[in-house]
């Protein structure tokens, strides 16, 4: 098995048929990442010996200048046999539950819009995840894995619900759209993220989504109406489709205690035409909560997911609003 030394930490841990990033953080190891599958290049570390090979061929979280200092990605870097590296860990990548690979069976599908459907799937192993977090999906005839996120809360760990949106063309989602059924078993690896529920937060939650977003923040509201602590806090949530046929969540939230006083849902189409009757905002995402909150924008704990394009803008919105960086919580895998 090979032996991974953090030189500069003076530590060192296993790493069988694992990603470097991976195991350390299945050894409670505060390893950095984000998005897990080669995008953000959050994970970079420095190769002092032995030898690697990344999953992920030219993975965009690499360039030049880092192959050129002998740099590569944690979560797609396994190892040929022991290696030094050179990584700085930090307590707050420390996962609160170690994430693990478990076989899943597909128990349930719900269709939320035209292309957006929830998958339930039963865990052959328990293992607990924070609301807002994410997990690994392999998926038959699918090279690599896929991140996804989780849209419900769990007290047992036994069941992880995942809303996806169906990628035109897409393999990993053309798969589980049209091929994968019932009873169908995939391996689940998690859970990932840092865009977890704040529960120590003395703020209001704003949550905004766009598109497959939809699921993380499902699970913060969900997360957050059900945790005792936070009681006392507002939830405002935002969610962005092309059109009326694009927009769903409303339901699920309206299941909530609280809903209606303290959680409140602001739909928006950023295309109008031709959607006569529609009575919910017109208006992108960041638009729609500049001009519902402004000026109390630094009073919230911000939560948000969606496309980039969203993500950029919504996160430039909150810079420019001068929302503390702390109090902004997304992950950012693509």
């Amino acid at each position: 098995m090979p032996k991974i030394t953090i030189s500069n930490a003076n530590i060192a841990y296993v790493c069988e048929d694992d990603t470097l990033a991976r195991a350390a953080l299945r050894e409670g190891l505060g390893f950095p990442y984000e998005c897990n599958v080669g995008s953000c290049g959050n994970c970079r570390f420095e190769l002092q010996s032995g030898e690697v090979v990344h999953l992920r061929a030219n993975p965009p979280g690499l360039n030049e200048r880092d192959i050129a200092r002998n740099r590569y990605l944690g979560c797609q870097a396994q190892p040929k046999g022991d290696c030094t590296i050179k990584v700085n860990l930090r307590d707050n990548y420390k996962s609160h539950h170690l994430p693990r690979k478990t076989e899943a069976e597909l128990a349930g599908i719900d269709d939320l819009t035209h292309d957006i459907r929830e998958f339930r799937f039963n865990l052959k192993k328990s293992n607990l995840f924070l609301p807002g977090q994410y997990a690994l999906l392999s998926l038959p005839d699918v090279e690599g894995a896929r991140a996804y996120s989780m849209s419900n809360v769990t007290n047992l760990g036994d069941e992880w619900h995942f809303q996806i949106k169906r990628v035109p063309g897409g393999e990993a989602t053309t798969n589980l759209f049209d091929k994968i059924k019932l009873g169908d078993t995939i391996t689940i690896d998690g859970p990932y993220g840092m865009a977890y529920l704040r529960e120590d937060a003395p703020r209001d939650i704003l949550c905004l989504a766009g598109g497959s977003g939809l699921s993380p923040m499902i699970s913060i509201a969900r997360g957050a109406a059900a945790s005792p602590v936070l009681q006392g806090r507002n939830i405002e949530f935002i969610y962005g489709g092309r059109s009326p046929k694009d927009i769903c969540g409303e339901g699920i939230l309206s299941t909530l205690e609280g809903y209606g006083s303290r959680i409140h849902y602001h739909p928006a189409i950023s295309m109008p035409e031709g959607t006569e009757g529609w009575t919910g905002h017109t208006g992108f995402v960041h638009d729609i909560a500049e001009m519902l909150f402004g000026a109390n924008l630094p009073n919230f704990e911000v939560y948000f997911a969606g496309p980039p394009a969203m993500s950029q803008a919504v996160m430039k919105m909150l810079i420019t609003a001068k929302v503390p960086v702390g109090q902004l919580h997304f992950d950012q895998f693509y």
